[in-house]
């Protein structure tokens, strides 16, 4: 192969705003802090330092301490969780849903970008240290969205209820799921690997929360990974005066709506709401509203006025959720971080609270679009030399990838568009002769121009049809090859799961990426494995 990655913007995978933005575009650049470059993080550094309480610290590394009680976590873990007492460490967080059995393969990516950049930045400004977070969405409650992941073609969904937030729900009915699931698996030394995996991950712990630290600590713990927990009572207490000023001013939605106006030639990824809050209980995660005076839970009978909410948001935090506007807010008023990393989706609804925070007076991340990655088999490298294909070829669009093979393979131009100039040119004499005579006579000639471009652009489209037809066995190899990296015409990491790959490569795939992906680099990955 002529190459073994593809640029994000040239991938095809991208929307236009992450393009602009990874492009640089001037319309952008106020949307942000800094572009993240290695040499960007000093002045970040120095910034977050000064804004940030450090007065917290002590606290953050006491709660993380008691999430990691019965977890058998690394000694750089344990490391990396002491060090944020100290005012030199700082943080890169990614952040993901509590996928059943981590989701589609980007969680991987997501996590190793982050643990990358932590190395990067050690290595560029060693007199500071740096924790690569991962931090669960345990307060999510759309389980439908989680509730699943794909094996080898196949769903594999968990059928279970759930309204409340995901993080607290009972693992309890997962013993016939993961009977159903072993099955596909094999009795290979990988497979057996994958069933204790997942047995110790979902079957020995109560809840998704505790689920999902077990299988992220037991895939990257040996390397550093710190997983926060952020359904916590005392580090809501920190965020006490945000959660009032939401309920109270509504500074979120002003500042979010303002932005949103930079991006109107753009897809909105989110729309704020007047409240960005969430109440939360066990079973329950709903809106709150502010409505004739009242604050009401949406959906239930709840109703408070400003002085029971406050008094409430005092007593008792943690029932106060925050939303995807507040979230990233959350996050940095208790982690010390530098930088969040995020598949496109998620940079572009960052890319709308930059103001917000200023208005907070909260020192805004710098954000990085975290690796794509696309694992290829020695097999299919082969098939691809065999078939003369690029990685660009494989990355267009399946009707682009079937035309390409078919012009490789004729023995003749298909495009017919030397034709077309020809009869052009042939036209352009009968335009100078119509000049001379009577202006119908020039409408005639310029509907028979017309008709005959029209008539060689359908024998085009038949003799590519034709050509078609003559290879299509050369073009279904290639559509199979396409469709194996690219299953359902998506990217291969929104699909697969690990489980699936781990089953072939066990061990060693993790460290490859490891050892492969630079997070700085604007370039998705082709991996062999």
């Amino acid at each position: 192969m002529p190459t073994d990655c593809i640029s994000y913007q040239n991938s095809g995978y991208f929307s236009p705003l992450m393009n602009d933005y990874l492009d640089e575009k001037s319309n952008l650049k106020s949307l942000y802090n800094r572009f993240p470059k290695i040499e960007n993080f000093e002045a970040q550094i120095a910034e977050k330092q000064a804004n940030f309480n450090n007065a917290s610290r002590p606290k953050l590394v006491t709660i993380l301490l008691e999430q990691y009680i019965g977890v058998p976590s690394s000694y750089l873990t344990q490391q990396n969780i002491e060090s944020l007492k100290v005012e030199n460490t700082f943080t890169v967080i990614t952040g993901h849903q509590l996928n059943l059995f981590s989701g589609p393969l980007y969680f991987l990516y997501k996590i190793i970008s982050t643990i990358n950049l932590t190395k990067e930045l050690k290595a560029k400004y060693p007199a500071s240290n740096f924790v690569p977070i991962y931090w669960m969405a345990t307060e999510d409650h759309d389980f439908e969205e989680i509730n699943y992941f794909n094996f080898k073609g196949k769903k594999f969904r968990w059928n279970k209820v759930s309204t409340g937030p995901v993080g607290r729900l009972s693992t309890e009915g997962l013993a016939e799921f993961f009977t159903i699931y072993q099955q596909e698996l094999g009795t290979s030394t990988n497979a057996s690997a994958l069933k204790k995996m997942f047995e110790e991950a979902y079957l020995k712990h109560d809840n998704l929360a505790d689920a999902t630290r077990h299988l992220a600590n037991a895939l990257f713990g040996e390397l550093g990974l710190v997983i926060i927990d952020a359904d916590n009572s005392e580090l809501k207490r920190n965020f006490i005066p945000y959660i009032k000023e939401e309920l109270l001013h509504q500074k979120s939605h002003k500042a979010v709506i303002e932005t949103t106006s930079h991006l109107e030639q753009y897809n909105i990824q989110v729309n704020p709401r007047e409240i960005n809050l969430f109440y939360i209980e066990d079973d329950l995660r709903e809106r709150i509203i502010f409505e004739n005076n009242n604050y009401k839970v949406n959906h239930t009978n709840l109703v408070f006025s400003e002085a029971e909410i406050i008094a409430l948001v005092e007593t008792n935090p943690e029932k106060f959720s925050p939303n995807v506007i507040m979230r990233p807010l959350y996050q940095e008023v208790i982690l010390p971080n530098l930088c969040y990393i995020g598949g496109g989706g998620e940079i572009a609804y960052w890319l709308e609270l930059k103001s917000f925070f200023e208005t907070v007076q909260i020192t805004f991340p710098m954000l990085l679009l975290r690796n794509s990655v696309l694992l290829a088999t020695e097999k299919q490298l082969k098939k691809i030399d065999k078939l003369n294909l690029s990685w660009s070829d494989l990355f267009s669009k399946q009707e682009m990838l079937k035309n390409k093979v078919t012009e490789d393979h004729s023995a003749f131009p298909i495009d017919l568009t030397n034709y077309k100039l020809q009869l052009q040119q042939q036209f352009a004499d009968l335009f100078a002769l119509a000049a001379q005579t009577d202006k119908s006579f020039t409408g005639a000639v310029k509907a028979q121009e017309k008709k005959q471009i029209k008539g060689l652009e359908n024998l085009e489209k038949r003799l590519l049809k034709a050509q078609k037809r003559k290879f299509s066995e050369e073009i279904e190899r290639a559509t199979d090859l396409q469709n194996e990296l690219f299953p359902n015409k998506s990217l291969q990491e929104r699909q697969a799961n690990f489980s699936e790959f781990y089953l072939e490569s066990g061990t060693s795939l993790i460290p490859k990426l490891i050892a492969t992906l630079k997070p700085l680099d604007q370039t998705f990955e082709i991996i062999t494995i």
